[in-house]
Order: C-alpha cells, then sequence, then structure tokens
C-alpha cells in the first residue's frame, strides 16, 4: 500500500492531526502535486496556526512555484507563530528563508 493511501487512512482516523495532514502533504510534493499539498498546508495553519514545521515547507512550495508574494506572507506568518511558540530553531529556518527570498 502506497505512503498516500495509508496516511489517509490514519486520517479517518485521526482527521484533526496535523502531523498526519502534514505528512501528506509531503508526500504529495513528492508526487509533484503542488495544489493538492498547498491546500492540505493552508489547512493545517488554519486549524492549528502553531504548528510552525507547515509555514516553511508552505512558504518554500510557494516560492519553488513562483508565488513570492505569498511566500513572503508564509515566512512572515511562521516566523511569528515560531517567536511565540518560543521555537528560536525554526524562527532563525524561517528567517533565514525569508531574508534569502527578499534580499
Amino acid at each position: 500500500m502506497d505512503r498516500i493511501t495509508k496516511l489517509k487512512e490514519f486520517l479517518q482516523a485521526n482527521p484533526a492531526d496535523s502531523f498526519l495532514k502534514h505528512a501528506l502533504a509531503l508526500e504529495y510534493i513528492k508526487i509533484e502535486d503542488d495544489k493538492t499539498a498547498r491546500e492540505i498546508f493552508e489547512e493545517i495553519l488554519t486549524q492549528d496556526p502553531g504548528y510552525i514545521g507547515s509555514y516553511y515547507h508552505l512558504a518554500k512550495l510557494l516560492e519553488r512555484t513562483g508565488d513570492t508574494n505569498a511566500a513572503i506572507q508564509w515566512y512572515e506568518k511562521g516566523m511569528e507563530a515560531a517567536k511565540k511558540a518560543g521555537d528560536n530553531h525554526a524562527f532563525g529556518e524561517l528567517r533565514s528563508a525569508y531574508e534569502e527570498l527578499t534580499f
């Protein structure tokens, strides 16, 4: 059974699990289904804005697909969320990616 099918099964039992959703979005990136991955990341961050890891991956996806303005906005939201959570490592990664894109 492929990973996407397995993750969807797990999500049926735990539909609000941000970790499972994040893993599913990453699997969609692997098969180059950026639209579905983006929708999942946005769903995660709408329902669970404290799920810091998804900010970076969503912004990177947007950056790669040419939606620079949206990528910048998600990096900024991610830095804000990371700072609020006291996650200095994530903040640093988000800031570095943001600065690389904007400078």
